[in-house]
């Protein structure tokens, strides 16, 4: 298959999995994974209607952003370090690898130096597996109200990436823990956290079907990366 008729059966997984949950595909957005492919590769799935991309590394994402379409909303979706912070802000539409209230008051410094708002969504931590990145649940129903402060960004949601497997169904439980700490999280801090960023080529549908409204596929559009 080619990478628009990949791109093509990810629209229509999205749509069918959006219908199953009684919901509308417009509510759940797709974020094309285009880490390790060159610009003349991501082109293709811009050339087929695609406007929105996700990059896990911060150089390899600012390279390619003068090669494409400057009306490309770019998401920064791999850990985010402290040094580079100053890099980020202003560059993305969507920095959702924010996992600690240390990064969060980075950004909210530089992006308040800058004059803008930068958005961004919270990294949860489910599982309990102690590699990845992302806050503790209890970790963050304890600073939410202090992370609502920070005036120079805009926490649109959270983000997570579920302990890896066999059935997408498995991951289920994972996305609907972090559905409800959202919507206890609103109610603590006031913000709206509309966005999920949940699911990625292999359980997407899964995540769908748990209220997600944003899914990160990469591998299901470009292929095996090399």
């Amino acid at each position: 298959m080619s990478i628009a008729q990949r791109l093509e059966s990810v629209r229509e997984e999205l749509a069918s999995s959006a219908e199953l949950a009684g919901r509308s595909a417009d509510e759940v957005e797709l974020l094309v994974v285009s880490k390790t492919f060159p610009a003349s590769v991501v082109s293709e799935v811009i050339a087929h209607g695609q406007t929105s991309l996700g990059e896990n590394r911060v150089q390899e994402a600012l390279e390619k952003q003068p090669l494409l379409p400057a009306t490309i909303a770019w998401h920064l979706i791999g850990p985010l370090q402290r040094n580079k912070v100053r890099k980020v802000v202003g560059k993305f539409a969507c920095l959702q690898g924010v996992d600690s209230l240390k990064i969060a008051s980075a950004v909210n410094r530089v992006a308040e130096e800058t004059g803008i708002v930068q958005p961004l969504l919270l990294q949860v931590k489910v599982g309990g597996e102690g590699t990845k990145s992302g806050f503790e649940e209890e970790l963050l129903k304890k600073q939410i109200e202090e992370l609502a402060q920070l005036g120079s960004i805009r926490i649109e949601g959270l983000m997570t990436i579920p302990p890896p497997v066999t059935h997408p169904d498995e991951a289920r439980p994972y996305f609907a823990a972090v559905r409800t700490l959202r919507d206890l999280l609103v109610t603590r801090s006031g913000l709206a956290l509309s966005q999920l960023s949940m699911g990625m080529s292999k359980d997407f549908s899964a995540a769908i079907m748990e209220g997600s409204t944003m899914i990160r596929v990469g591998s299901a559009v470009f292929g095996k990366r090399g």
